[in-house]
């Protein structure tokens, strides 16, 4: 059986066409003919099933080994058709500090049609416990808990094996947005979790050229009610951003290696920095899940926040970056930078959000591929200007010491 990165690069054959072809084609095609009225054809209309698509799932399914896989037009796309497979009344356990547009799909959409969500710490192992443990004396046992591996945008760890065990012992299912890991860093599926969720559109395509999303079930059952919600709800995946997704994926060794390299240079930069505040990265040593993302993951990814010391403005640093951009989004082979209050976080009341440690001097970055001293020096020298702004407003933190942090190679 081929290793992981060698899975990367072939996927899994589905042997469409004999043409030799060493890429799988682009099928445009949105309906197939019949033999006859009688024959059941492999692929009939293109929503419920296309060649080029049936490669990625497939694919994605051997990566994160899983029963069958399927591509939608979008995360959310995903995130909606698995949460779909619930009935009203049915309780969800889900993180406390999930992805903006899960928390706005929540609370603005499931709820309305009778979805019961109970926001959990899910760090919070007996937490969780009790959330299970007061359902089911209230009389409505949890069907599900959702988490992330790695929360946005605080990076905080979960233990994906130990809350797969406690849905399992209250016959509940445990459904993980693996998007910040990827199955590189990390199988959720192997760890006991049911259904695996990614924004495709980040880690897995690349390049900030498409927008796609992932689920790959577990068992057969499970599977069955996703693609029933595929099918029915139609947010498929279009074959050419299959494909693009399917090329990213060949890479994502490569790139992922060279991004959290990066990422932890920096974070260390950060760190000895005067006027950085906190870093969140859980590849620091320092990080307090630093031990459990040892034990559970293969590397700690790409993405990293951190807070500016109070007196210092964000937006002086955001504002005066020029080798990463500023914008949403992480996983492509370009640095980006953003302010999670006013951006990725929005939908997120301002109350809850700082109840979550998502304050406003926090700066989330999605580090890329670039030259590690590039983005250091480019981060070095918007803090400094961030710097001499506070002092010209006479509200930097008295405690700042004024240390000059010299990049070298």
């Amino acid at each position: 059986m081929a290793r992981f990165k060698t899975q990367l690069v072939h996927g899994v054959e589905i042997d469409d066409n004999n043409t030799g072809a060493v890429n799988p084609p682009i099928y445009n095609s949105s309906t197939y003919t019949f033999d006859s009225v009688e024959s059941v054809p492999r692929w009939d209309y293109a929503r419920s099933g296309n060649p080029t698509r049936e490669f990625l799932e497939r694919q994605i399914a051997q990566l994160e080994q899983g029963c069958r896989g399927f591509a939608f037009a979008s995360g959310l796309a995903a995130i909606h058709a698995v949460l779909s497979i619930f009935s009203p009344g049915d309780r969800i356990i889900v993180g406390d500090n999930v992805y903006g547009g899960t928390y706005s799909q929540i609370n603005e959409f499931f709820n309305r049609w009778g979805l019961e969500f109970d926001a959990v710490d899910t760090r919070d192992l007996d937490a969780v416990q009790a959330a299970f443990d007061r359902a089911r004396a209230e009389g409505s046992p949890v069907r599900a808990v959702y988490f992330e591996t790695l929360t946005n945008p605080l990076l905080k760890v979960n233990d994906v094996a130990a809350l797969a065990r406690i849905a399992h012992e209250h016959d509940a299912i445990a459904i993980v947005d693996n998007t910040f890991v990827t199955p590189y860093l990390q199988k959720p599926l192997t760890l006991g979790v049911d259904i695996v969720l990614h924004s495709a559109t980040k880690y897995l395509a690349g390049h900030s050229d498409v927008v796609a999303g992932l689920a790959v079930a577990r068992t057969e059952e499970l599977a069955n009610r996703v693609y029933f919600a595929q099918n029915r709800l139609g947010g498929v995946l279009p074959p050419a951003e299959c494909d693009a997704v399917r090329r990213g994926i060949q890479t994502l060794a490569l790139r992922m290696d060279r991004q959290q390299s990066n990422a932890l240079a920096i974070a260390q930069f950060l760190e000895r920095h005067p006027l950085v505040a906190k870093v969140h990265y859980p590849g620091l040593a320092s990080n307090e899940d630093y031990h459990l993302a040892l034990r559970q993951l293969r590397g700690f990814g790409g993405v990293l926040s951190f807070e500016v010391r109070k007196g210092v403005d964000p937006a002086d640093v955001l504002n005066n970056l020029h080798v990463f951009r500023l914008a949403v989004s992480l996983g492509a082979v370009e640095s980006l930078a953003e302010f999670p209050a006013s951006m990725t976080h929005f939908e997120v009341p301002r109350e809850e959000r700082l109840k979550l440690g998502i304050t406003d001097e926090l700066i989330r970055l999605a580090v890329g591929i670039e030259d590690v001293f590039d983005l250091t020096e480019d981060l070095k020298q918007a803090l400094d200007i961030a710097e001499r702004a506070a002092a010209r407003r006479g509200t930097a933190a008295r405690d700042t010491v004024k240390v000059r942090v010299a990049v070298t190679r």
